[in-house]
């Protein structure tokens, strides 16, 4: 009995197999859709999760951290509230920031940048220096940002001026990209006395205070701790906490990956519309075989599982073809977009490659189903004497 029933499906199998190949370039072209459409499907979602994952590594080290910012109708942070805040459990460290954004100049050539006036140790925590070293305490030495030198083409030892005043640049920054709390490519970083004196006109106090966690699970508890701080009687502080900007900014690119997806799966439905006129042609032209199978006992089941073979073999091939061309698809469009490879190699990239090949496949079986359903419903007798 199992003998019998394997023989029977590797009849199907055959003849499927036979079809398919009946008339070769239809069938390619067919194929060549599907192809195209996974290619272009997985490709895409290559392209949105290598963005997300550039952003995020860009970003993940600040994932902990806490921006305190004066609330809306105060000017500053003042010396007892950073005094509340150092106080606070749970805190690797507390860094108070001055800040402003002013003209830079370097030999004859402005630009406008961020001033920032901060302790010196505090700065290495935050970024990293280069080339050189980091500033003196009370000196009118500098370390400037990655963009700046590459506008002006500062050297260590040159000399900028802030407000007319001149700073020795000592140390140059390497590029660190996006930042919250600060934006470094683009500033000067002096100290806290230099900056009072060339900005004795501002409010006293912080612009704003940047906190470490220790633990990116205490993050939401830490920030709860500060608000019933400093915020008992009325909203003198605001708090951000990095690590729910990256939330936003990951579902964001779920979405732009979702929505390249779908412009690539558009060449999936016309390739599915493709197969659907491959398989009906092909229902067409066998309707006499068709009509001989039924007479001599094959069934409605026997017929519509031939043509879903023919769909799925057709759909199996040409997806898998597909998801291996995506592969190079993939690393080209991190070449040309990113300027980068190794987001590539990321293991939630080759999962778009299977979701691509599943697609394909699907859109193949759903192309077949009218024809194959077609073909199994035709009467043995009107099937006998089409011509």
């Amino acid at each position: 009995m199992d003998l019998a029933k394997s023989l029977r499906s590797n009849m199907y199998v055959e003849l499927a197999r036979r079809n398919l190949t009946r008339h070769t370039v239809r069938t390619a072209l067919a194929a060549i859709g599907i192809i195209i459409g996974v290619i272009a499907i997985s490709s895409m979602g290559i392209l949105g999760n290598s963005l997300k994952l550039s952003v995020s590594e860009s970003l993940g080290d600040v994932g902990n951290e806490l921006i305190v910012y004066p609330a809306y109708g105060e000017e500053t942070i003042t010396e007892k509230q950073l005094g509340q805040l150092e106080k606070v459990s749970g805190v690797e460290y507390v860094i108070p920031v001055l800040a402003s954004t002013g003209k830079v100049e370097y030999k004859g050539e402005a630009t406008y940048g961020n001033i920032y006036g901060i302790e010196k140790d505090n700065v290495l925590q935050l970024v990293e220096v280069e080339d050189g070293k980091i500033f003196r305490a009370g000196s009118s030495d500098c370390v400037v940002g990655a963009n700046l030198v590459k506008h002006f083409g500062i050297k260590v030892g040159g000399k900028i001026t802030l407000k007319d005043s001149q700073f020795r640049v000592v140390g140059i920054l390497g590029e660190a990209g996006f930042g919250f709390g600060i934006s470094p490519d683009q500033a000067v970083f002096i100290s806290p006395q230099a900056y009072e004196k060339i900005y004795e006109d501002q409010a006293d106090g912080y612009n704003n205070v940047i906190m470490k966690v220790k633990s990116v699970d205490d993050v939401e508890i830490v920030k709860t701790a500060i608000e019933d701080r400093l915020n008992k009687r009325e909203e003198v502080v605001h708090v951000l906490a990095t690590n729910s900007i990256l939330d936003s900014i990951d579902d964001i690119f779920n979405s732009i990956s979702l929505f390249l997806m779908g412009i690539g799966s558009i060449s999936l439905l016309v390739a599915g519309v493709s197969i659907l006129n491959v398989m009906l042609m092909s229902t067409m032209e066998r309707t006499k075989e068709i009509g001989i199978m039924k007479a001599v006992g094959a069934s409605r089941k026997d017929v519509l599982k031939m043509f879903m073979l023919e769909a799925l073999f057709l759909g199996i091939a040409a997806s898998l073809i597909g998801g291996v061309l995506s592969l190079g698809g993939g690393f080209v469009v991190n070449i040309l977009i990113l300027k980068e490879s190794s987001y590539f190699f990321a293991p939630s990239n080759f999962l778009y490659i299977i979701a691509g090949v599943l697609f394909g496949i699907v859109t193949s079986l759903v192309g077949g189903m009218y024809p194959a359903w077609k073909a199994a419903n035709m009467r043995p007798l009107d099937a006998l004497r089409y011509e």
